[in-house]
């Protein structure tokens, strides 16, 4: 059994510390694991330097001092390997929530909005911080690790705009044009300056940022920086003028015969509440979008100029009284449905009833969808949306009065 002497210990220690080892009851406890393993496996005579080189290298991949490192972290994260687990499985969770919602998004099926968000969720706020964590402590310098953190901010942040671009909720713009300049104007400069010191990577630090330039100007390439603007042309300018000519004329007779009739007066009043509301809806998405309330024969020479704008941009994406108003429309109308659909089965019942020759009429009911409010809408496509809902809500009623003057007319044909 090979004895080690006290210069040699005197040696072994100092080469630990010169090897990058501070910590003092670390450099004792590889001290003794090394003394060990030389007094257990080395010949009496055997060489001891040459021993203890190869004995060392067994203590690590690169450097000794990764032993210290790894220490501290231990000491600091008492539970790393534990993180270590999170930030693997939270990683395939979000790449995996985010591949499934994307594709159920992409053939429209249910649940895509719930995968997504915790797709985009998990990867931004668990799966990045965790990675910016794990790999800030595998550098000392400080300001690899600034260049780190902002590259680490940067993806959460493209994370959330992705997520309120998917969703369509307000502010992606604004989220999209700020994370895009901390990209190109902090991020990419600052990785740039901090690796072309570095002699070592000096080739790959100007091959990577000519590449993350390359990807900028891609995006910016695809960012529109205003509005995409058009002008109405005269032709589409005057059939507007004319469809709300025959929405004012068709409820102006719908609402003058049931007037007339006392058993419609309910129905009266909410295909005017229906009117109105449409009315306002319109006013208000026309002018945000042109200027203009309403088309009217005063415009039919004016160039009117459409944004092309989208829902969310409304009012800065607050429209919560803009909602309001399509909430009461739907039950609106829904309530008109119900009506008219109980009073044309009692009207074809009783006129079955009292003859045998029964007229032939439309039952189906034109079903008016007020859900076409979303936030990628285009202002002046939810437009026109509410004039096809007036003109529907319109026809129904009309066919309803002209049936029940139908078999009025019946009845008096079979009594005489």
């Amino acid at each position: 059994m090979y004895q080690i002497s006290d210069q040699q210990i005197d040696y072994i220690l100092n080469d630990i510390g010169a090897r990058g080892v501070e910590m003092e009851s670390l450099q004792q406890n590889l001290l003794d694991h090394v003394c060990c393993i030389i007094e257990n496996n080395l010949e009496e005579n055997g060489d001891f330097e040459s021993f203890y080189k190869k004995t060392i290298e067994t203590f690590y991949k690169d450097a000794l001092w990764e032993i210290e490192e790894e220490t501290l972290l231990l000491l600091t994260y008492k539970n790393y390997y534990t993180m270590k687990k999170i930030m693997i499985n939270s990683g395939i969770a979000a790449a995996t929530f985010f591949i499934i919602g994307s594709f159920f998004k992409f053939m429209h099926w249910p649940g895509a909005a719930v995968l997504i968000l915790l797709g985009m969720t998990i990867g931004a706020l668990v799966f990045l911080p965790l990675v910016f964590l794990f790999k800030k402590n595998e550098t000392t310098e400080s300001k690899a690790k600034i260049v780190l953190g902002v590259g680490v901010i940067n993806g959460i942040l493209f994370c959330i705009y992705s997520l309120f671009k998917v969703m369509h909720w307000p502010y992606a713009s604004t989220l999209w044009f700020f994370t895009l300049g901390i990209f190109s104007l902090v991020f990419i400069p600052l990785y740039f300056f901090n690796g072309i010191k570095n002699p070592t990577n000096k080739v790959n630090t100007i091959t990577t940022t000519l590449i993350l330039i390359i990807v900028a100007g891609v995006f910016f390439l695809q960012t529109s920086l205003k509005k995409q603007l058009r002008n109405l042309h005269h032709t589409e300018i005057n059939i507007r003028i004319e469809n709300e000519k025959i929405i004012q004329s068709d409820f102006e007779y719908v609402d003058k015969i049931t007037k007339a009739d006392s058993s419609m007066s309910k129905s009266n009043k909410r295909i005017k509440e229906i009117y109105s509301i449409c009315e306002e809806l319109k006013a208000e998405l026309l002018e945000f979008d042109t200027g203009y309330k309403k088309f009217t024969p005063e415009l039919k020479d004016k160039t009117i100029t459409i944004s092309g704008s989208q829902i969310s941009s409304l009012w800065g994406g607050n429209f919560k009284e803009f909602e309001s108003k399509i909430s009461k429309l739907n039950n609106l109308l829904n309530e008109e449905t119900m009506f008219e659909l109980i009073e044309r089965t009692r009207i074809t019942k009783k006129d079955s009833e009292s003859s045998s020759k029964s007229i032939l009429f439309p039952s189906s009911i034109l079903s008016p969808d007020p859900d076409f409010i979303s936030y990628n809408n285009t202002v002046i496509g939810a437009y026109t949306e509410i004039q096809q809902i007036q003109l529907s809500a319109i026809s129904n009623l009309t066919q309803l009065v002209e049936l029940k003057e139908s078999v009025k007319n019946n009845e008096k044909v079979n009594s005489n």
